[in-house]
């Protein structure tokens, strides 16, 4: 298939449907599979994929959106970062409305803190380079998928002589967390749908551990409602056959290797770090951060009066069960009243890809069907 709408094709949505069914029916068990990126929550609720699976068939939503995974404390030390005489800070549009301890950094912005929305880091590194009396402050967030663009920033700030550039990194990585939940035994898991955006990045080696290990199946999926059925039936198919392996849906994008270049160049300017997640705690070598030689754009070592605190998500928010899949968004008892897109509590209703927005969004779809 060559264009998009192909893979939106209601008659292949249905036949690759009648094969899962036959595949569910020969395990006659219920079946849990957790889809690792934000992107895939988005498109199961955009498009009702849901209504397209057998009873026996459910789909967990994991930890899959950078936003939501980076901890209450970490926005709080970026927007006491943004109040810090001379900063400039800039982030991602969605960053800014993420609720901290006191508020959001929109709400930083409207009090007289210079903070900026940016596209790129290379938007925040230009900032930088039309300021030099000013120090600026990129809050770099994402999984495998970004922390390419984020080198080259650093890298071109490096090679242009620019002294005033600074990241603040929550930059992560997703195979970490899946071992994380694996060993937490909350979830009886089956198998895995897997990120097809960061595995164009890292390939699919970092995810064999999950096969050899754990013995379960991961399937890296595209993005389209056919991308998704597809994977499910590819996932069915191998635990029909007691199989647990790494395959490629995603083939027209994702390669064993991943990305070399890209790759070579995360490792040229990042190395692993010891982080908080929200949801899952501290997990070992889960995050990234500057390597020694790059140190003087850290700006955690640049900004010692500012300290890094951990803070509790509020008490009546679900975000951290919801990101580890033990919860659905609407389990939490503030979903959709006092928690909304407009006034969220959590960052899971922030963000497009927060499995609580895209659920507020398009849950209703999930009854009539959307393809």
């Amino acid at each position: 298939m060559q264009y998009l709408d192909e893979f939106r094709r209601s008659d292949y949505a249905q036949r690759l449907a009648a094969a899962i069914r036959d595949e569910a029916a020969k395990l006659d068990r219920p079946v849990r599979l957790m889809e690792l990126c934000g992107g895939h929550t988005h498109a199961i609720y955009k498009y009702a994929v849901d209504a397209f699976l057998p009873e026996n068939v459910r789909l967990i939503h994991g930890p899959g959106c950078p936003v939501c995974v980076t901890p209450r404390g970490r926005v709080a030390h970026a927007i006491e970062l943004a109040r810090q005489p001379g900063v400039i800070l800039a982030s991602f549009g969605d960053m800014l409305r993420v609720p901290g301890e006191k508020g959001s950094l929109l709400k930083a912005r409207a009090q007289g803190a210079d903070v900026r929305m940016v596209y790129s880091p290379l938007d925040a590194l230009k900032i930088a380079r039309e300021n030099p009396d000013r120090r600026v402050v990129f809050f770099a967030i994402g999984f495998e998928t970004t922390a390419p663009a984020h080198a080259m920033a650093v890298l071109r700030a490096e090679r242009e002589g620019i002294r005033n550039f600074y990241l603040l990194t929550s930059l992560v990585t997703m195979p970490p967390a899946i071992r994380a939940i694996l060993d937490s035994q909350e979830l009886a898991l089956d198998g895995f749908i897997g990120p097809g955006h960061a595995c164009s990045i890292s390939g699919t080696i970092p995810y064999e551990f999950v096969a050899e290990e754990y013995h379960r199946p991961v399937v890296v999926s595209g993005f389209e409602p056919l991308d998704l059925l597809q994977s499910v039936l590819m996932v069915l198919r191998q635990l029909v056959r007691g199989e647990a392996r790494v395959e490629i849906q995603y083939k027209r994008l994702v390669r064993p290797e991943g990305n070399p270049l890209a790759l070579a160049r995360v490792a040229q300017v990042f190395e692993p770090k010891t982080v908080e997640w929200r949801g899952l705690g501290v997990l070992p070598d889960s995050g990234l951060q500057l390597r020694p030689a790059f140190a003087h754009m850290d700006a955690d070592l640049a900004f010692p009066e500012a300290v890094p605190r951990h803070l509790e998500d509020p008490k009546a928010c679900e975000c951290g069960s919801i990101l580890r899949g033990a919860k659905a968004p609407w389990e939490c008892r503030i979903f959709g009243t006092a928690c909304t897109p407009e006034n969220p509590i959590g960052a899971c209703m922030v963000s497009p890809e927060g499995a609580c927005a895209a659920y507020y969004k398009y849950g209703s779809r999930l009854q009539e069907g959307a393809i």
